[in-house]
């Protein structure tokens, strides 16, 4: 399934986007097979449930607070959970790479005149150093440290900081949380199936499009 329907005349199919906002992990980044390898060490420090090898695709579809209540991850340690994994992300930065195609796609996107952020609970730090000095150096905007609920106040902060309005901007990520946060702020959105979440969770929120590919990114855009 590579699109679904668009909702009335700012879906996707107008291709006259200015700004593409990526959600990093799981949509750049193919760090889904890392944060499962750590996440139990993490459980154990931090005294919330350990995930079973059996429940892993079970959870990628549950959205975010669905995951939250499973795991019994209290709301006050968010932070400090966050915080703790973007230093394990520092330590292992040499083991994760970004998918396929994705070096390329930015530099197609650069070419076509789109501008290009990236808004992530990830830190700025770890972001440039998995993408390496040439594809960061494609990125225009930064907007890092979200809280997990937080992204729809970045998305208004890029379009107040890059001056795009709303039709003109479109969110492109791999969870439920990212789809809801463009929602919420009028923005288009793109779901990507090749990272955290699963497709039939994401197409079950009716993105503006669902994309099984990254060589597809750029047929969002003009050019």
């Amino acid at each position: 399934m590579d699109t679904i329907p668009s909702h009335g005349p700012q879906g996707l199919e107008r291709r006259d986007y200015r700004l593409a906002i990526f959600d990093f992990d799981g949509t750049l980044a193919d760090s889904f097979p890392w944060f499962v390898g750590v996440l139990n060490g993490v459980a154990d420090r931090y005294g919330f449930n350990r995930v079973q090898a059996g429940e892993v695709e079970r959870l990628r579809g549950y959205d975010a607070r669905q995951i939250m209540r499973h795991l019994g991850v209290s709301n006050w340690k968010l932070p400090f959970i966050a915080n703790h994994m973007r230093e394990l992300m520092a330590r292992d930065i040499d083991g994760i790479g970004l998918f396929d195609g994705v070096p390329e796609m930015l530099r197609v996107l650069n070419g076509r005149g789109v501008t290009v952020a990236i808004v992530s609970s990830n830190s700025v730090e770890n972001i440039r150093g998995i993408l390496g000095a040439e594809a960061a150096g494609r990125v225009a905007h930064f907007g890092c440290g979200a809280s997990l609920f937080g992204k729809a106040a970045k998305f208004r902060k890029m379009l107040r900081m890059t001056g795009v309005p709303a039709d003109q901007a479109v969110a492109i990520g791999d969870e439920v949380r990212d789809i809801d946060a463009a929602r919420k702020v009028g923005i288009g959105c793109a779901a990507v199936t090749w990272g955290y979440a699963r497709g039939d969770a994401l197409a079950a929120r009716r993105p503006d499009r669902l994309l099984t590919r990254v060589e597809e990114i750029p047929g969002l855009f003009g050019g």
